[in-house]
């Protein structure tokens, strides 16, 4: 009961610390005159995936990297199928963004290499300092769009969003881009204790606890701002949360998890899981990204993809308890 206790009060804490979190480094990047496309695609769109850094980063250097695996698969999982099923459900999403239409088939090239690197049952150092090396390749791409200042539907939706910050004073933004930070460290060895110890006493891998509770729990933050967008018809902004987020997953979450510790991964991570995640970034890629016209989500594809999150949950707990 502790344990589970744990788990519940790092995961209210950790949701709480990275919205003050992203808020404070927006406030921030807006008070130094950062462009709007690049506080999209750099702070909002990788800064709502700090807890899977975080949780992953201290999981592996206590020595459970499965947990660390679990959550950042499992977290792109839940982002495509769970998050956007329930956003597209909310309101149907329409991509205008050409940044964002670029980004999509880096995804699913980005889950190409994941896939790739698993083939051996292992992510060695090595290996994770080359997701770190495409990582920072990724960043520097982004950046340069984000300053190269052409007009897109994504820099404009972040533009009108970031009124809320733009008259918070400086002062205030680094104090709760610090109280955060912060936050979001204590949650996260919180979260990881009560998940380890949850699953020594039910006798399963921490693996599973990672790809389904923790990678849940730290999904929350883009289920609310997603969520939040769509209503107010920012359906970039929604979009491009998710596939930041699960850019940063694969590649910086992995590499800095592997990184601290090589990763032995079981066989049926790259079967099951991985396989998964590989399909729905494949149709992800499908429905974004239309020749004629914008990519839409509407809400029967918003339903089917509700759909494939119960089945892969159904088939994960089946063949794991």
């Amino acid at each position: 009961m502790i344990a589970v206790a744990a788990v519940i009060v790092g995961l209210v804490i950790l949701v709480w610390s990275a919205d003050r979190f992203v808020t404070g480094a927006a406030a921030t990047a807006w008070h130094f005159q950062v462009p709007p496309l690049l506080i999209g695609m750099v702070i909002i769109g990788f800064g709502t995936s700090a807890p899977e850094m975080v949780v992953s980063a201290m999981a592996a250097s206590q020595g459970n990297p499965g947990l660390a695996l679990g959550n950042a698969y499992g977290s792109n999982i839940t982002n495509i199928a769970l998050i956007l099923g329930i956003t597209a459900l909310i309101s149907p999403l329409l991509v205008h963004s050409q940044i964002l239409r670029k980004e999509l088939p880096i995804l699913l090239a980005v889950t190409a290499l994941a896939a790739w690197q698993l083939v051996d049952g292992t992510v060695s150092r090595l290996e994770a300092f080359v997701l770190l090396g495409v990582f920072a390749a990724l960043i520097t791409w982004t950046i340069r769009e984000g300053m190269s200042g052409k007009a897109d539907q994504l820099g404009t939706e972040v533009s009108e969003d970031l009124d809320a910050v733009a008259h918070m004073p400086l002062r205030r933004a680094l104090l709760w881009l610090a109280v955060g930070l912060i936050a979001l460290i204590a949650a996260s060895r919180l979260l990881v204790w009560g998940a380890i110890d949850i699953a020594v006493g039910l006798g399963i891998s921490d693996l599973v606890i990672g790809l389904t509770v923790v990678a849940i729990g730290t999904s929350l933050p883009e289920l609310a701002s997603s969520v939040i967008a769509a209503r107010k018809g920012e359906n970039d902004i929604a979009l491009g949360n998710i596939i930041g987020s699960n850019l940063f997953n694969t590649l910086a979450v992995v590499g800095i998890a592997g990184g601290i510790n090589a990763i032995t991964v079981p066989p049926e991570v790259l079967t099951r899981d991985v396989a998964v995640m590989a399909g729905l970034a494949a149709l992800l890629c499908v429905l974004g990204y239309r020749r004629n016209g914008p990519g839409r989500i509407n809400r029967l594809e918003g339903g089917v993809l509700l759909l494939c999150f119960g089945a892969y949950t159904a088939w994960l707990l089946t063949t794991s308890l």
